[in-house]
């Protein structure tokens, strides 16, 4: 009776991985904690705060957190010094000064991305809550000493996250990254064979997921460059092969449009795509092989099956090549090559419109709240202010800001109702660091086993842990003002709550309003696609065309998704069909024709829309020089009545889109 009983509870449901997280993130707290006292700083639940939010399963995490951390921590304090130093003598010159600053770091924070965000947002947070905490000091000197502190306990936090991994340490960052390369291979076939089986019901979950995943390796790429030196010399590798696995997504996408539009498909058409999928999986896969099956497609004399086939032929090159770069990079063999691919960093997309927005409704949340403590003169405005600067700041950018925001809450209601048992029935009993450590750590433990075992509330347990020291308030010396206490929680409390009624007022553009601005971006992305010399190279339009798509698929709205996502795939067809185009030789007459073509394309897509009366023109125009160019029987003419058709399949769902308007009532077929 007693094993099942113990198998329900946290201890007796975690297995060693778990383990070994919960401990050395307690440990690292409990480190940063003992040290903070043995340096005799004044606050040192910084310390502790600081050790938890660092805490990542990997060495890379560590690092890139702790620099984001670092550089925010800095600019946050020093920015603080200059505001308490210029706006203590006018509140209300202090309170606007503040609400620029945080306004400031919104906008930047999401402008940015990865530990450059993070650091833009504790910037502004830091500079909150050091100012906010000097409200009632008048010696510049003792503020600065106030930020000083402030930053060598974060610091102090971080190098104890750090020494603790290195105690207790777990997988490498390299070995996550090449693992989830290769499982992203293994996924693209998967994703072909769905595709060109023609379900339509699981065709945009699988766009959506499989975009997910390989933005997510961006992610993995950042954290492993930071704590391997082989892979930081190879960084430019891993782009090109990020860039490769997006354009294969692509490409996939591409040859289930020319399947949709290839009338009188050969009857052994599916066994062969089988066959060639097979193949593809096969680790002794090679080009040669690859050839044997595609040589059924160049017998006889229709040009959609020649061009299909060196479409295919173009894609499992492509995929074998990532292979085999992916192999001598696991192997450490990459140096031995003279001629390595590499390409820059993933674009992304920036949406400066919503990242204005959500820095004016941080503005005015901050100066209102603080216009409320200068009128009121509460003696926990500085409490309030600061929760409802850190909600503000923290949450502007995710899907569900008034949720997130919720959650954290919640941790801090809960936090302040049992932390006034802990602080004031059994700490204040306690004399020594050793007692209060061994009391903290099980707490500690039990926190983190939690937060791994129940993904669904995993945001709520972290929250906990990060803000347990804080209302603990482990002070040098120790404070046990019960009054003080209540009255610093309910502002709190209040605070978070401003920051709730803030994000409902004024709350984030729609997934509709959000698709539709991406779709125009979209647009005038591939309207410079069009031109002689485009402002982005062909991967760098690609990159950023999923990142975008991307964002959106972390809305709820699943038609917004999916008009977004179906136009992504539509342009980003036709693009790669610009390109080959624009590469394309052959005779003066036929290099008018491409010309004239591409001329017309620009005339199409707009940032508005897609205007019907020339798009129609195109497509007769393109089934009319069809049946010219595949009589012909040179290289040249045979390579542009592929192109020709590929461009005539790729721009046919547009005839559904809708003409030159942003409504998204419709939707362009078989996307």
């Amino acid at each position: 009776m007693m094993m099942p009983l113990w198998q329900r509870t946290p201890w007796g449901r975690a297995n060693l991985g778990q383990w070994r997280y919960a401990w050395r993130n307690a440990l690292a707290m409990a480190l940063s904690l003992w040290l903070a006292f043995l340096l005799q700083l004044d606050a040192p639940y910084w310390a502790m705060t600081s050790a938890a939010v660092v805490n990542f399963p990997t060495v890379g995490g560590i690092i890139s957190k702790s620099l984001g951390r670092v550089a925010g921590s800095l600019i946050g304090a020093m920015a603080a010094v200059l505001m308490a130093v210029t706006g203590f003598s006018d509140p209300w010159l202090f309170a606007c000064e503040i609400a620029l600053w945080l306004a400031l770091c919104t906008y930047l924070s999401q402008l940015y991305f990865n530990n450059v965000a993070y650091a833009c947002q504790l910037a502004g947070y830091t500079a909150a809550i050091v100012a906010f905490s000097c409200v009632n000091v008048d010696d510049p000197y003792h503020i600065f000493e106030i930020a000083q502190a402030r930053v060598s306990e974060v610091i102090l936090g971080i190098l104890c996250g750090g020494f603790m991994m290195m105690v207790l340490p777990t997988q490498t960052d390299a070995d996550a990254l090449l693992v989830a390369l290769d499982k992203a291979q293994s996924r693209l076939l998967e994703h072909a064979a769905l595709l060109w089986r023609g379900e339509q019901g699981a065709v945009r979950q699988a766009h959506e997921g499989v975009i997910g995943q390989l933005l997510t390796l961006d992610l993995l790429r950042v954290q492993a460059v930071w704590s391997h030196h082989d892979l930081r010399r190879h960084n430019r590798l891993l782009n090109y092969l990020l860039h490769c696995q997006l354009h294969l997504v692509g490409r996939l996408s591409g040859l289930r449009r020319l399947l949709h539009n290839w009338p009188a498909q050969p009857d052994w058409l599916p066994a062969q795509l089988e066959q060639i999928l097979a193949l593809l999986g096969r680790l002794d896969a090679d080009e040669y092989a690859l050839a044997r099956l595609l040589a059924p497609f160049y017998q006889g004399a229709d040009t959609r099956s020649r061009a299909f086939a060196g479409r295919l032929a173009d894609t499992g090159r492509l995929l074998l090549r990532c292979r085999r770069w992916q192999r001598r990079l696991v192997a450490g063999r990459v140096h031995r090559y003279q001629h390595v691919p590499g390409e820059a960093a993933l674009s992304r997309y920036q949406d400066r419109l919503e990242a204005l927005y959500n820095a004016g409704r941080t503005f005015l949340a901050v100066w209102l709240g603080s216009a409320f403590w200068i009128v009121t003169n509460w003696s926990a405005g500085a409490s309030a202010v600061t929760l409802l600067a850190v909600g503000c700041v923290l949450y502007a950018a995710t899907p569900a800001p008034a949720r997130s925001t919720g959650v954290m809450l919640k941790a801090v209601a809960w936090l302040s109702l049992v932390c006034i048992g802990v602080k004031f029935g059994i700490m204040i009993h306690l004399t020594d660091l050793v007692s209060f450590t061994l009391l903290l750590l099980p707490v500690l433990v039990t926190l983190n086993l939690l937060r791994l075992q129940q993904p669904t509330r995993a945001a709520l347990w972290a929250q906990l842990v990060v803000f347990l020291g804080s209302f603990l308030a482990v002070t040098n010396p120790p404070d046990y003002d019960f009054a003080n206490y209540l009255n610093r929680s309910l502002g709190q409390v209040l605070g978070l709550m401003g920051a709730i009624l803030a994000f409902q007022l004024l709350q984030p553009f729609s997934d509709q309003h959000r698709s539709q601005r991406i779709q125009r971006a979209l647009r005038r992305e591939f309207h410079d696609q069009l031109a002689s010399r485009p402002g982005r190279s062909e991967r760098a339009f690609e990159s950023r065309l999923y990142h975008a798509l991307g964002q959106l698929c972390q809305g709820r709205d699943a038609e917004a998704r999916t008009w977004a996502l179906r136009w992504g795939v539509v342009l980003l067809n036709c693009s790669h069909v610009v390109w080959q185009l624009r590469a394309w030789q052959g005779d003066p007459p036929l290099e008018q024709l491409r010309s004239r073509l591409l001329g017309q394309l620009a005339g199409i897509v707009s940032a508005r829309g897609i205007d019907h009366s020339a798009l129609r023109p195109v497509l007769v125009e393109l089934e009319r020089q069809y049946p010219l160019l595949a009589a012909r029987q040179d290289p040249a003419s045979q390579a542009l009545c592929g192109l020709l058709w590929r461009l005539a399949s790729a721009l046919h769902p547009l005839l559904q889109a809708p003409q030159t308007t942003g409504n998204l009532s419709k939707e362009p077929a078989n996307g």
